[in-house]
């Protein structure tokens, strides 16, 4: 599957790896940097969808998502990402991805949005409780290919995801050309989705970017080992 994934707002907390690792399946370890967990709270828009057949997902191709992720290593040794959850304003990928993919996508109000120059990410969840998150992002200067950090690297440089799929590990490719960062300042924030997912109030100011985005190709779900 093809898509463009544009306008990214990348808000990272840090953790104690026990409390993230607790969260995770069988299989997963927690992935850390400078001896901490890291959790995602990212939002985007997804554009230009195209089907493994080669067509245009039509009404679908395009929506806000608003996910929470961490970074995790598989039995096999691959650096992946692991989804908390995935909120989007479409029913029906939603349902697609949880019966297919065992990806926790989830229905709800959602919009990505830019006023001025600070993009706005909201997502209110159609669900019990209602989880939501609302945060503002004022993108900075460009940071030059080659320029970025160790720790950038290792929240953005992933290609791959795992996922559990009737009972069962899976990996899936994620192959895009390295994120083409932005520094970036948070405007504000108003989140339950991380305590929805099991994840407390973080100790330290969380670390933000963004970018402009990239061009991505999905691969196949695999069982591990």
């Amino acid at each position: 599957m093809l898509q463009d994934w544009n306008h990214l707002g990348f808000v990272h907390f840090s953790y104690p790896p026990e409390v993230v690792q607790r969260l995770l399946p069988a299989g997963l370890t927690v992935d850390t940097f400078g001896d901490k967990a890291w959790v995602g709270l990212i939002g985007f828009a997804m554009e230009n969808i195209v089907t493994p057949k080669g067509t245009s997902a039509g009404p679908l191709s395009s929506f806000p998502e608003i996910n929470v992720r961490t970074y995790v290593v598989d039995p096999d040794g691959r650096r992946n990402v692991w989804f908390f959850s995935l909120d989007i304003n479409r029913l029906a990928p939603v349902a697609v991805a949880q019966s297919m993919f065992g990806l926790p996508y989830r229905w709800g109000q959602c919009s990505v949005e830019a006023k001025g120059e600070v993009w706005h990410y909201s997502v209110k969840r159609r669900s019990r409780g209602r989880p939501s998150t609302r945060f503002a992002i004022r993108p900075g200067e460009p940071i030059a290919a080659g320029n970025e950090t160790s720790l950038e690297l290792f929240l953005t440089a992933r290609w791959g995801m795992s996922t559990v799929w009737r009972d069962k590990l899976f990996h899936g490719t994620v192959d895009h050309p390295r994120w083409p960062l932005r520094a970036a300042t948070l405007e504000s924030l108003d989140d339950s989705l991380l305590a929805h997912a099991g994840i407390p109030p973080a100790d330290a100011d969380p670390v933000v970017h963004s970018s402009d985005g990239v061009s991505v190709k999905i691969g196949r779900l695999r069982p591990v080992g």
